[in-house]
């Protein structure tokens, strides 16, 4: 009886202890939603949630809106380098016709998904053939999202010209891609397609204006004109670019953004470009050298840079030319 007793005393003892153990774990949970904000990427907290949001691309952008407006949306083909608002678009569009329902009525697939011939055949197909109940939203039609087409399989995208045109009436797809020329023709025929170019410099300023306002960070502009410079269009690199600088540096300046990155700095170019002109073959193999394990600097990237700045500098088209082909072969 006594161990009965003593026994019953243990597991009233574990039971409190799990109590006192689950109760700190909740406590634990709490903190780490409250920071989860926080540590959100800006490239997720700063996606465009209204086609009126989007960058740029107004021409593009206004088209895909009137169509939704007045109830016209064909199926979407939408491409170009990454970065440049293809995926924040077609979002955008979605919570345009269906409001808070936009989660039922889309089905999304991306290229970490399975998207071979029997996805197709069947997630596709049972999505796409079900009558679409759309409560409060203003279109019955359900949209069919395909990121990173150009990943899927020739035999999946036979597989999905077929489907396109069975289910027209009620369903609309909108297939995203890098590389349109993967895509077969009988899907691009089937599809209105609209380029997405890397972004214009002034278009970039403009959003990361609005970010650096928005978290209240410290940018000179030759730090943004760096950001700028270094994203080469594409939108989700300059946030990112700009997000580890601010995590490195307090204040970000054109050193710190190039620091942060890795890339050779403007005037180290200019250093290289000048014993490259002026010092004999033996002095400046051994100052590039020198400066590249000094600061750390890749090869292929000072190539690069080296290429871009001879576009800058007076000289003969010819010999423009010739310095050029000679890059480019190093390059290779």
């Amino acid at each position: 009886m006594a161990e009965v007793i003593s026994l019953m005393g243990v597991d009233e003892d574990d039971n409190h202890q799990k109590q006192n153990h689950s109760q700190k774990l909740s406590k634990g949970k709490s903190v780490v939603t409250a920071t989860d904000s926080k540590a959100t990427p800006w490239v997720e907290k700063y996606r465009p949630q209204s086609l009126a949001d989007v960058a740029a691309h107004r021409d593009i952008v206004d088209t895909i809106d009137r169509l939704t407006s007045e109830n016209r949306l064909p199926h979407l083909l939408l491409y170009g380098p990454p970065g440049t608002g293809k995926t924040s678009t077609i979002l955008a569009v979605a919570r345009k016709l269906y409001g808070a329902q936009y989660h039922n009525m889309i089905l999304e697939l991306n290229a970490s998904d399975d998207r071979g011939i029997d996805v197709v055949r069947q997630q596709i197909q049972d999505f796409a053939s079900t009558q679409s109940f759309s409560f409060g939203a203003k279109l019955s039609v359900k949209l069919i999202l395909l990121d990173e087409a150009d990943a899927m399989t020739k035999d999946a995208q036979f597989a999905l010209r077929r489907v396109i045109e069975k289910y027209t009436k009620n369903t609309r797809f909108a297939l995203i891609c890098n590389h349109v020329n993967k895509i077969i023709p009988a899907l691009q025929s089937r599809c209105t397609r609209f380029r997405f170019a890397p972004l214009d410099p002034i278009h970039v300023t403009e959003r990361l204006k609005h970010v650096i306002e928005a978290e209240g960070l410290d940018v000179s502009d030759s730090g943004l004109a760096a950001l700028v410079r270094l994203s080469n269009g594409d939108m989700r690199k300059a946030l990112n670019i700009l997000q580890s600088t601010h995590m490195a540096s307090r204040q970000i300046t054109e050193e710190a953004v190039y620091l942060c990155t890795g890339n050779p700095l403007p005037k180290d170019i200019e250093q290289i470009s000048y014993w490259l002109l002026n010092e004999s073959f033996a002095e400046s193999f051994t100052r590039i050298s020198e400066i590249k394990t000094r600061k750390g600097l890749a090869l292929i990237d000072i190539v690069r840079e080296v290429t871009m700045f001879v576009f800058k500098i007076k000289m003969p088209s010819d010999v423009r030319v010739q310095l050029i082909n000679d890059l480019a072969d190093i390059e290779v």
